[in-house]
């Protein structure tokens, strides 16, 4: 970091307790930063403690816990976020949504913070199903009804972006990453249940390419937007080459020493059939996710990559841990 922010270097951190979020604050720490962090439940509050933050307890709704308690720090970086493959959207949107509307509110009131750096999703640009190859920041921004997830955080960015200058000094930055991966993520522990049970077929036989972002190389990008970059911009951020979901799928689960079989389904069946089992689930209020979604589909089931050019040329971005040295991490 450079010596803007070396008077008053304090942090805030929603989402700490998280995969991202607990990444971000054990570098923050380790570079001198005093490190606040939002927590829900008193496990999250041992946790982003034992990782070398202050906990603050409460959550996105609670606008006094945020007003409180973002005032003194530089820097805010919204980390939290509602992310499952199956929901209502109005239950993305107390989250993801009005969770975003609150946290500007409050770090805008606060003098002291500089900037809030948000972790967007690459998703924000998908809409209808199709092949993305190399997308870059000009391609607009989608909500789509089947897809709660990536339509509240699409609506979250607009919202952050547009505050970006609300006061003199205050900027807003999104980065937006595709699938996040790495030691300890949490999305493998349900994909290795799902092939161990028998349920995982590859959509179009996994040939789609897909980009993906090694949570180090995320931090990388949040620190240095943190630094640098241009308030009221969303950047792209992936690792430096991209992969098949095959490919990709079937080196994450060798760390756990599963090999999921070569069975197939088509995605206009796999569509179908995701429409289908929406329908069963709200008709008869089934619990839990259905084993395939059409928000899961809108990620994975097409081509999607991204181009990085404008994170490397402004916020000087370059992918740090490549694919075979975060593999071997978690081996």
């Amino acid at each position: 970091m450079s010596d803007n922010y070396t008077s008053k270097r304090t942090a805030f951190v929603t989402g700490g307790s998280g995969f991202v979020g607990g990444k971000l604050i054990q570098r923050l720490v380790a570079m001198g930063w005093d490190v606040r962090a939002l927590a829900r439940s008193p496990k999250a509050m041992t946790e982003v403690r034992a990782l070398g933050a202050t906990p603050v307890q409460g959550d996105m709704s609670n606008q006094e816990a945020l007003r409180n308690n973002i005032g003194g720090s530089v820097v805010v970086f919204h980390v939290a976020a509602m992310f499952k493959l199956w929901g209502n959207r109005k239950d993305f949107n107390a989250v993801n949504v009005e969770g975003m509307r609150i946290l500007v509110n409050a770090a805008a009131a606060s003098p002291s913070v500089r900037k809030v750096v948000y972790v967007s999703a690459a998703a924000v640009v998908m809409g209808d199903p199709k092949s993305f190859i190399r997308v870059d920041e000009t391609a607009p921004t989608h909500q789509r009804g089947f897809a709660p997830y990536s339509s509240s955080k699409a609506e979250a960015e607009k919202i952050l972006l547009a505050s970006n200058n609300c006061r003199p000094g205050f900027e807003a930055i999104a980065i937006r990453p595709p699938m996040i991966w790495g030691k300890g993520m949490p999305m493998l522990d349900h994909l290795v249940e799902t092939v161990r049970k028998g349920q995982w077929q590859w959509v179009g036989g996994g040939s789609q390419a897909i980009s993906t972002c090694h949570v180090d190389n995320l931090v990388d990008a949040l620190l240095l937007a943190a630094d640098g970059g241009q308030g009221g911009e969303a950047y792209f951020v992936a690792d430096a080459k991209d992969g098949t979901l095959k490919g990709v799928m079937t080196d994450l689960l060798a760390t756990r020493g599963v090999k999921a079989d070569d069975k197939s389904v088509s995605f206009a069946m796999a569509w179908r059939l995701a429409g289908v089992m929406a329908f069963v689930w709200r008709l008869f209020g089934l619990k839990g996710e259905p084993p395939i979604t059409r928000q899961l589909l809108q990620m994975i089931g097409k081509p999607f990559t991204v181009n990085t050019d404008k994170a490397q040329r402004i916020l000087g971005y370059r992918p740090r841990v490549s694919w075979r040295e975060g593999l071997d991490e978690m081996a």
